[in-house]
């Protein structure tokens, strides 16, 4: 195994709790709740406090990637873990890792950021800086944009988002360049039937996932195997297909609401924006490339790591440094 990963799906997961959510209420409900409804699945959800938080604590909210969920960011925060970081909150989507996987349900961004909402309120989260790694940043852009809706509303926000950290996601809807063999196959019918397979087959996950990671990146099969129990995990390689219209959502329907340009000449004075690419990723290079040209010469924090899409893997100690660096870290509460 990598030297940096000791952790195991089980053992992460056994480090959170399944929380019932009314995805209808859009409510993350509490002891004495009732539970029996049609609209209740529960939620994988992690909080880690290295100190008793104040108040006033800034929170770090992890998004989730796909397809590999919150147990992506395992190895990120063994390096962020005991160094007196503010509170974080792991969230875990519907359809991922330890949460429940309906066959029928509406998959889709909008419901993904209806849940962070509602894990924020549940938390009492008053300010939080968001992290999200891959289609998370379509999450973080209409949470952004509520944000903004919010603000020229003049309403109560209720929770403050004090800055973004965004890596390989999808920032402008004329930039995805995910290859045909990819998300746009995992969305056909072909795609459903793969994943299906995928479930039953350790040998041909493997060969789904292999492109998200550089060539150079030496994946061991012990690791291959933590990442596909955490993404097979009660019936979840189904997602893959059912969750795969992020990109044809952004562009179909949010283009100009989920617009990294527009949002960051919007909210940037009051809001921390910072984008990380990889070298290697052959999945959304040119986001990186549409960013600097457009907002480059705007003070756009853009920087670049090594290695394949799969950052939180591949370079967990440089990406958790930049998360020290940018985020909340630094406010020892």
């Amino acid at each position: 195994m990598n030297e940096n990963f000791n952790l195991t799906a089980e053992q992460w997961f056994a480090l959170g709790e399944r929380v019932p959510y009314d995805c209808r209420a859009k409510k993350v409900l509490h002891s004495g709740d009732a539970t029996d409804s049609p609209n209740i699945v529960h939620v994988f959800q992690r909080v880690v406090r290295d100190v008793p938080p104040s108040e006033k604590a800034v929170w770090t909210t992890f998004l989730p990637g796909f397809p590999d969920g919150s147990f992506g960011w395992a190895k990120v925060d063994r390096y962020l873990s005991g160094n007196g970081m503010a509170p974080k909150l792991h969230v875990e989507y519907v359809g991922q890792g330890d949460s429940d996987k309906p066959s029928t349900y509406p998959y889709g961004t909008m419901e993904r950021a209806d849940l962070v909402e509602a894990q924020w309120e549940s938390k009492g989260i008053q300010s939080t800086f968001i992290v999200a790694f891959d289609y998370s940043s379509l999450v973080t852009l209409e949470l952004l944009s509520r944000q903004e809706e919010r603000m020229e509303g003049g309403t109560d926000l209720g929770f403050k988002i004090e800055g973004v950290l965004m890596v390989n996601g999808g920032y402008f809807a004329d930039a995805h360049s995910h290859p045909m063999m990819t998300t746009p196959a995992l969305r056909s019918p072909l795609g459903g039937m793969v994943t299906w397979l995928g479930q039953r087959s350790r040998f041909l996950a493997r060969q789904l996932l292999k492109s998200m990671f550089s060539k150079e990146y030496p994946l061991s099969s012990a690791e291959f195997n933590e990442i596909y129990d955490a993404i097979s995990r009660r019936n979840g390689f189904p997602f893959l297909s059912k969750a795969a219209g992020f990109v044809a959502e952004h562009r179909s329907n949010y283009g100009e609401r989920w617009d990294l340009r527009r949002l960051y000449l919007a909210l940037h004075e009051s809001v921390s924006f910072h984008i990380v690419g990889s070298e290697g990723d052959i999945f959304e290079p040119n986001q990186v490339v549409k960013a600097r040209e457009r907002l480059g010469d705007h003070g756009l924090d853009i920087r670049m790591l090594p290695g394949g899409h799969m950052t939180t893997s591949e370079q967990p100690e440089q990406f958790a440094r930049i998360i020290e660096e940018v985020g909340p870290s630094s406010r020892r509460l």
